[in-house]
């Protein structure tokens, strides 16, 4: 109750939205997980080539998954009762921040630990967080997102994929795509409409748990431009599912949806992709004994730009901490910030390029391509730059 009349005075709040981020700073005991984590990531990623810690969101790798919880590292922020750290959205900061600054590989439990175990917490059924929860904590059920619909961009609304009751339970038919890693994964928490047509866009939507192993379920790999595939078309062919297969209240759907997305852009992982790209840069100048004004002012703009996004998603962290749900401050975190991943490899790109005398690492030229490649991706995951301004207008009276 407290945390719903928080929520009803955060949202008052209206065209003043901004001055709910006020600057916070992160508690002792969460400060404290450093330390552990740094000797957990060192001893399992050793000598990672700088190209492959560029691909820390997409390095799928189950047994580091495993091994984090193992170490208590996921489900930090779910109940004790259910196998998690009964701790708060600042630990799970101090873990991502270190985790992504470290370029470990984070793709197996990523969406599990992020989105869907605090969806079943809060929606989910008592037997559903008995089943699901602990496995996720323990990083041996590993989740997608079933959002985007062929044909649809970003609009979510225009749902087609649909879900009929049946006498035992759901059948399930249509497509996704753009799903994250649903080759890899064991579950998908799936975006349906379960009555209505598209064109009643938010209105008779609802979530389903889907087994990706069930029988009439197919998972096609999409491959990217960089060569890599952790993209997904997931097609649904009278999939049958249990009743129980629903989370929270049929037809309630885009409005979970909307509470989830903000765990999605909240966090501190909106503004790292691109952070071992700049490490490097720095320690290849320094090797090189630049000190000109034009590297200096390089150097300057990533750290202040890097400082001032960690400030304010810190700020957005609180919000979490205090139990709201800050959609608005969000969005906004994660459109400067993914501007921010995206400008790196350009930046440090031309400056290298500005230098060609000087002798340049192979894992740093790759490093560059790489994310040079994947950058445009960054401001459509987890909705799109054009999306995410929408919801700012309208948060700030707008629109």
């Amino acid at each position: 109750m407290a945390g719903r009349s928080a929520q009803a005075a955060h949202n008052r709040k209206g065209p003043s939205v901004f001055e709910s981020l006020s600057p916070s700073s992160l508690p002792a005991a969460d400060e404290a997980l450093r330390e552990p984590i740094r000797r957990l990531i060192a001893d399992a990623m050793g000598p990672t080539p700088l190209d492959r810690r560029a691909r820390s969101w997409q390095g799928f790798d189950a047994a580091f998954s495993r091994a984090l919880g193992q170490a208590g590292f996921l489900g930090l922020t779910l109940p004790e009762r259910y196998g998690g750290g009964g701790r708060g959205p600042f630990a799970r900061f101090v873990i991502v921040e270190e985790l992504l600054s470290a370029g470990a590989p984070v793709a197996a439990h990523w969406i599990a630990d992020r989105q869907s175990a605090p969806l079943i917490l809060g929606y989910g059924s008592e037997a559903q967080r008995r089943f699901y929860l602990p496995r996720i904590c323990r990083g041996e059920a590993f989740f997608c997102i079933g959002m985007s619909e062929p044909g649809s961009g970003s609009d979510l609304a225009s749902v087609r994929t649909r879900a009929e009751r049946t006498g035992k339970g759901w059948r399930l038919g249509g497509q996704k795509i753009w799903t994250t890693n649903a080759q890899h994964s064991d579950y998908m928490i799936a975006l349906v409409r379960t009555s209505g047509a598209a064109a009643d866009r938010q209105a008779g939507l609802s979530q389903l748990i889907v087994d990706l192993r069930a029988p009439g379920v197919a998972v096609r790999p999409i491959v990217d431009l960089t060569g890599d595939a952790h993209f997904a078309e997931v097609f649904f062919d009278d999939v049958e599912l249990a009743d129980d297969a629903l989370i929270g209240t049929e037809g309630e759907g885009w409005k979970q949806v909307t509470a989830e997305l903000a765990f999605e852009r909240s966090g501190p992982e909106r503004i790292y992709s691109s952070i071992v790209l700049v490490d490097a840069w720095i320690a290849h100048v320094a090797r090189a004994g630049r000190r000109d004004a034009a590297t200096l002012a390089l150097a300057g703009r990533m750290t202040a730009e890097i400082a001032t996004l960690r400030a304010m998603s810190l700020a957005v962290t609180a919000l979490l901490a205090q139990g709201l749900s800050p959609v608005v401050e969000a969005s906004l975190v994660k459109d400067l910030g993914t501007g921010f991943e995206q400008a790196v490899p350009r930046w440090i790109g031309d400056d290298l390029a500005a230098h060609p005398d000087e002798a340049v690492a192979p894992e740093l030229h790759r490093t560059v391509a790489y994310l040079s490649q994947i950058a445009p991706s960054f401001s459509l995951r987890g909705g799109t730059r054009e999306i995410l301004r929408g919801i700012i207008a309208r948060g700030l009276g707008l629109r």
